[in-house]
């Protein structure tokens, strides 16, 4: 009846009352309605139709309703969201009781800016994630504090492993008292709060990613060989007398990737080598299962939380240099233009002469200084530079957007403390290794694809059109007027606002804006291209060290290339397996950027707690109702509350996006330039609260 009663709505442009599903049906008789009625509840409760107000069904696809996770903001509100598509912001009012990590079903209200609002009409899933908080007494009960404050419960401890008021600890909720009350047990003690590194150990258990591997992993990588054997050489190209060579960051140890070039004739000959995890990393293995479960490395302030253990990241998988080292290369001829005329994809082993670093490379591409030990490789690194400038240029024609957003880099010290914030350099070298990279990314996806193959590609759909319009609406409110033809959104489009906006003082923020109205790259079986590179055909094949959907590729490529393993069971096997892979990959992903960011805070509030009472110039960043964000030069962001701004009444107006004194009608608004205060700092809030300094304001009058 479910499948007929869905063929029914798909065929109908309105909401169909219980009355005219039932007419739709043919049925006649009091027992089949009263069937109908709990199979339309049923499908209500599964969301798989959605009821109006006025009792009418209709698909919960075609309804105003989205279903997604809710991130709320411990002021109070929140986004929700949505698997593949826009987050929607839901303000403190339309919460209707949701919580962080809830999934949730949310009713789209209105545009807000450039972001969608909505309202939260129904809390579908509350799955308690592992929590960390910190132990405290009350009246000799303990209790948990939790570090995220946008989960408001109370947990009252049953079992505290022998955790002291001032540890970190890991809880699971073992049972409701009543409303938002729970008990709770100890599963783990991460120590102190005052410790050094418990800090970001508190945010990574939160977030459940795992820092140590088990026992069975272990004593499988324990059975893996510290070097490459002979044996291992079987069918392989012998690439060991090319000059190969690494280019990464100072302290990179987990080495993916390495690169050779040749001229040949008007065209050029590259190379892109990458590890060969997946012959190490054996489907059906304890390591493999890991390696999935984690989905990605996480790269934090002081450490890296490695997909794989450090005897394959740091040993028998990385390129390190002077060592043979199986490989899967990807060897390009490109003509003049940026075009891949011809490539070969091979399985080989290679040994890296040299692990070269972005600093010392850039010092020749951008200084003509060559440092020594460089010698012998200057010139190949300058033919490097020209093949990446065809390649960019190449994107860029077909539409390649580049957002050109700044990254910050965390300084600590040896027990972990932020002691500086700067911004990350993005130069040629780093540029160089990126192009190459794509250009190898686009043609193994390409070749897997005209086969017709079940695969994993990295996709990135066409932008939101109403969230670009209000983007634009949003600008012309600041007073730029760019021109651009909305009707048909292609990578020229945002390329070309881009354009327009490069000269202003605000481009960086507007760039972030307009990245924030773009789709979410994720990975899925189904090819639609890379919006954002401009690609009709991308996938991840260059870091299967860090990266789990690499390693899959690479798996792919060994099994249809190398083995030439292309039978129906093995088809139907990963038509069945990739889309899961593929789904929990995404998810991986998400959960390590958004732990990365939360590290990033903490450590910034940390560095910032030193400099109470400092003054700074910045930039507004944002509006809210509530205040403002301004930015530093390196990035670091802190608010300046509405009601702490002095000399006049200020008051939020949402139809300009700034904030207006009764006597300053300019007021303060997105990209002005402003001198900012550090009035306080919280790491364990991750908060860094700002003032505004006027001409003649001293520190002894705030």
């Amino acid at each position: 009846m479910e499948e007929r009663i869905i063929e029914l709505l798909k065929n109908t442009d309105k909401a169909l009352s219980v009355d005219e599903i039932n007419d739709g049906l043919g049925f006649k008789s009091v027992e089949e309605l009263k069937q109908l009625l709990k199979v339309l509840n049923e499908m209500e409760d599964s969301l798989k139709i959605y009821r109006t107000k006025k009792n009418n069904y209709l698909l919960f696809t075609n309804s105003h309703l989205k279903l997604g996770t809710m991130i709320a903001n411990k002021k109070g509100y929140g986004f929700v969201d949505i698997d593949g598509d826009d987050d929607i912001f839901i303000a403190p009012t339309n919460m209707n009781g949701a919580i962080h990590g809830d999934r949730v079903v949310v009713e789209i209200t209105s545009p807000k800016g450039i972001d969608l609002e909505g309202r939260i009409v129904k809390i579908v899933d509350r799955k308690f994630k592992q929590m960390v908080g910190e132990v405290y007494f009350n009246k000799n009960i303990p209790y948990v504090d939790l570090d995220d404050e946008r989960v408001k419960i109370t947990i009252k401890l049953d079992k505290t492993m022998g955790a002291m008021p001032g540890h970190k600890v890991l809880v699971k909720i073992t049972n409701k008292l009543k409303d938002n009350n729970y008990k709770g047990e100890v599963i783990k003690i991460l120590g102190h709060k005052n410790d050094p590194g418990v800090d970001i150990l508190s945010i990574t258990n939160e977030m459940g990613i795992p820092d140590t591997f088990s026992d069975k992993t272990m004593e499988e990588v324990d059975n893996l060989p510290d070097e490459v054997l002979e044996k291992d050489l079987v069918g392989r190209t012998d690439l060991r007398n090319e000059m190969i060579f690494t280019i990464d960051g100072d302290d990179t140890k987990d080495i993916d990737d390495a690169i050779s070039i040749e001229k040949v004739g008007d065209n050029y000959k590259l190379g892109v080598h990458i590890a060969d995890v997946s012959y190490y990393v054996k489907p059906n293995t304890s390591l493999d299962s890991e390696a999935f479960d984690r989905g990605t490395s996480v790269y934090l302030a002081d450490r890296v939380i490695p997909m794989l253990p450090h005897k394959l990241s740091n040993g028998i998988c990385s390129l390190n240099p002077g060592v043979d080292r199986l490989a899967l290369s990807c060897i390009m001829e490109i003509d003049k233009n940026g075009n891949v005329v011809d490539y070969d994809l091979l399985q080989t082993v290679i040994r890296s002469r040299k692990q070269m670093t972005y600093k010392n490379v850039n010092k020749i591409l951008e200084e003509n200084i060559v440092p020594e030990g460089y010698e012998e490789y200057a010139e190949k690194l300058r033919l490097m530079l020209e093949l990446a400038h065809i390649l960019r240029k190449h994107k860029e024609n077909r539409g390649y957007i580049d957002f050109d957003i700044d990254e910050s880099k965390i300084i600590v010290d040896d027990k972990g403390k932020a002691i500086d914030v700067t911004l990350r350099y993005r130069g040629e070298g780093e540029k160089l290794i990126e192009d190459f990279m794509i250009a190898a990314n686009e043609t193994v996806a390409t070749h897997i694809y005209y086969m017709e193959l079940p695969f994993i590609y990295r996709i990135h759909g066409e932008p939101n059109e109403e969230k670009i319009s209000n983007f634009m609406r949003f600008l012309n409110i600041l007073g730029y007027k760019v021109k651009e033809d909305l009707n048909k959104l292609t990578p020229k489009t945002m390329q070309n606002i881009l354009g327009q906006l490069k000269d202003k003082k605000e481009f960086h923020l507007l760039s972030a804006l307009l990245l924030r109205s773009m789709q979410k790259a994720i990975y899925d079986t189904n090819n639609i291209g890379h919006f954002g590179i401009a690609s009709k055909c991308y996938t991840h094949f260059t870091s299967p060290i860090r990266r789990y959907p690499d390693t899959t590729v690479h798996r792919l490529l060994h099994t249809y290339i190398f083995d030439n393993n292309i039978n129906n069971e093995t088809i139907n096997f990963y038509e069945r397996e990739l889309p899961f892979v593929a789904e929990h990959t995404s998810n991986m992903e998400r959960r390590s950027i958004e732990c990365e960011r939360a590290v990033d805070d903490m450590k910034k509030a940390e560095y910032m707690m030193d400099h109470i009472g400092e003054e700074f110039d910045g930039i507004i960043s944002s509006v809210m109702n509530f205040g403002m964000f301004v930015e530093l030069p390196n990035l670091i962001e802190g608010l300046v509350r509405l009601d702490s701004i002095k000399g006049d009444y200020y008051t939020y107006d949402e139809t300009t996006f700034t904030i207006r004194g009764n006597k300053d009608k300019r007021g303060f608004r997105l990209g002005d330039s402003i001198k900012v205060r550090v009035v306080a700092a919280d790491k364990e809030k991750r908060t860094i609260d700002f003032e505004v300094v006027r001409d003649g304001d001293t520190k002894q009058e705030s």
